[in-house]
């Protein structure tokens, strides 16, 4: 064998390795063929809320396309507006959101500028989306998009009845008028989502994480909102009937104008660390056993806590209207309440908040500029707290009684008559009581008679408002 053939045999056998090993790499590997495999899968890929198998290429091909069609919010027109998916279509729609880059990690404050997966419009009743990263998600349109949108009012907010949520990521998510009835939120994370005009009827939020939270105007009828965790939430003019609050925590929140009827709060969790109560000006209680509340633990409302603060949230400074708005709320909080749980026989606690409604509504009058109901409402907080201080009364008998005798006692070392120091104090009683010009003092120009005179008004206007106090407390007049 001559040197040519051995080269040639040489090349051979390396280019036939090399074929051999190309062709080992592209050998298939095991597909996984049930679902435990597949979520064995998709963990070891790094996404652990992935369980369903992988949709084919052609559906693929298929929400591709939808993903690519610009939203028309004046027309209707939504990426997968009218389109029936299922958990495996939003599985891979989250994974290749934005070119690839995934599901938005809340956690991440650079990442929640991100827009989520747009998904307005389309139908996903009765669908399993538990555990997935939904945050941001859109799937809600305000009302006045609604209404002007030449579409039906229902048909750019995604369809999401009877479905599964249980521990899914939604915080910040937009779901604005989005129709969730009896949907699943156990254990749910919605922090900052938008659930205002939702209809929520028969939903359950039970250990539901809710902080801020935006449900106004939403139906909550016979839903489920038991121990969940409400910090801040917004149910102003929400419908709240047959709704369990059993064991919630509603600090900070929010039930301004909203229907309460019906509602279960035994357990419930009003004040936050500062003793502060929940926002309820023009709310509207029926049906409602208040009588399970431990009120103790609300000193001030939330109503009346704002109206004291300077500043808004925003740290700028209020203007004057908006502070005699504010006040004026207060005051009709309180006075709503007072009302409410004296009807349900929690009279030393309806006390309490009908005194705070007067000490606001003082405030109130300030501000109006109304000076003389306030000095009027002034002397009826300095002498008798609006007749839930009874005690002040006798405090102020026996202060002006006492000075009185002093200055009788003093300037009888003066002038006629010397008083003993007990004779003053029979003196400054009688003379307290309207006896002013009897004995010790007929001549004119004794200043005796100016203390008595000064004694004589006290008397008469402590008397008034001991009285008048006496009938408000007792027959309510």
């Amino acid at each position: 064998m001559n040197l040519n053939q051995y080269v040639r045999k040489l090349f051979g056998v390396m280019f036939q390795s090399r074929q051999t090993q190309q062709v080992i790499r592209v050998l298939p590997r095991h597909s996984p063929t049930s679902l435990k495999e597949w979520c064995q899968y998709w963990q070891a890929k790094g996404f652990p809320w992935r369980t369903e198998p992988e949709i084919d290429e052609k559906r693929q091909e298929e929400l591709s396309k939808c993903r690519t069609i610009v939203p028309d919010i004046e027309k209707g027109i939504y990426p997968f507006k009218g389109m029936k998916l299922s958990r495996a279509d939003v599985e891979w729609l989250l994974a290749t959101h934005e070119g690839g880059k995934g599901p938005i990690d809340w956690k991440d404050q650079n990442q929640r500028k991100r827009e989520g997966l747009d998904l307005r419009g389309a139908d996903l009743r009765e669908v399993n989306l538990s555990r997935l990263p939904l945050a941001r998600l859109r799937g809600g349109t305000s009302l006045f998009v609604r209404v002007s949108s030449k579409a039906h009012q229902d048909a750019s907010v995604v369809t999401m009845e009877y479905v599964d949520l249980s521990e899914a990521q939604l915080q910040g998510a937009n779901l604005e008028a989005a129709l969730l009835q009896h949907a699943e939120f156990y254990g749910a994370d919605l922090e900052e989502a938008n659930l205002s005009e939702a209809q929520l009827e028969g939903a359950s939020f039970h250990r539901a994480f809710l902080e801020h939270v935006n449900f106004t105007y939403a139906k909550l009828e016979n839903a489920d909102l038991s121990e969940a965790l409400l910090y801040s939430a917004n149910l102003s003019m929400a419908h709240l009937k047959e709704v369990s609050l059993r064991g919630a925590v509603l600090e900070n929140v929010s039930l301004r104008e909203a229907q309460l009827e019906n509602v279960d709060l035994k357990g419930v969790d009003l004040a936050n660390d500062k003793h502060v109560g929940p926002y309820i000006a023009d709310a509207i209680w029926e049906g409602i056993n208040l009588t399970v509340v431990e009120w103790s633990q609300v000193k001030i409302l939330g109503d009346e806590y704002v109206a004291r603060q300077s500043q808004d949230r925003g740290g700028r400074k209020k203007d004057k209207e908006t502070r005699l708005d504010e006040y004026e709320a207060a005051v009709r909080a309180n006075r709503q309440l007072a009302v409410v749980l004296e009807d349900q026989g929690l009279n030393e606690d309806a006390a309490r908040f009908a005194y705070r409604a007067q000490v606001l509504q003082r405030h109130a009058l300030w501000r109006q500029r109304n000076f003389w109901k306030w000095l009027g409402s002034a002397i009826l907080a300095l002498l008798a707290g609006y007749g839930y201080r009874m005690w002040r009364i006798l405090a102020a008998y026996l202060l002006v009684v006492l000075l009185c005798t002093v200055a009788y006692f003093v300037l009888g070392m003066y002038y006629e008559p010397h008083l003993s120091f007990l004779e003053a104090l029979l003196t400054s009683i009688t003379a307290f009581h309207g006896r002013v010009f009897s004995e010790p003092f007929l001549r004119p120009g004794e200043p005796q008679l100016w203390v008595t005179a000064f004694e004589a008004v006290a008397g008469l206007v402590i008397e008034g408002v001991f009285i008048a106090m006496l009938a408000q407390k007792f027959f309510g007049k």
